[in-house]
């Protein structure tokens, strides 16, 4: 199901709970409503349809990836870059990044993965696990 998106800052600046398997419909409504937007938009968090569970779906090469519980473990490769965010109002805003991270996360079944990444796909990947901290670029 396509839901509105969250514009709230003080909502948004919140820190996510753990997702369980409970947390399904969520990471389904999630994937739904990024591809509703995918003109504008490669990767979401949670939060930003209003539910406060560490779950992100992102476009990587390989198409839409969904993480619960992601964690970056490593990074290396440090630029600054500039990035915009549906949540948020305004236009792109200042922030640092890595060119490569390593991330470990759980998928939809709840199975431990270790995944690296890097590029364009490590940004996006940050910019979501970010939300989850409710640190807002």
């Amino acid at each position: 199901m396509i839901r509105e998106l969250m514009h709230d800052p003080i909502f948004l600046a919140q820190k996510a709970e753990a997702a369980t398997e409970a947390d399904a419909s969520v990471a389904a409504d999630l994937l739904d409503t990024l591809t509703a937007h995918k003109e504008a938009c490669v990767g979401m968090a949670a939060n930003m349809i209003g539910e406060k569970k560490k779950i992100i779906c992102f476009l990587s090469e390989n198409g839409y990836m969904t993480m619960l519980n992601p964690e970056i473990i490593k990074s290396e490769g440090v630029y600054f870059t500039e990035e915009g965010c549906l949540s948020l109002l305004g236009g792109p805003r200042k922030t640092k990044r890595f060119k490569k991270i390593k991330v470990r996360y759980q998928t939809l079944d709840m199975k431990m993965r270790i995944q690296s990444f890097e590029g364009y796909t490590a940004q996006i990947i940050q910019h979501e696990v970010d939300h989850l901290h409710g640190i807002l670029i």
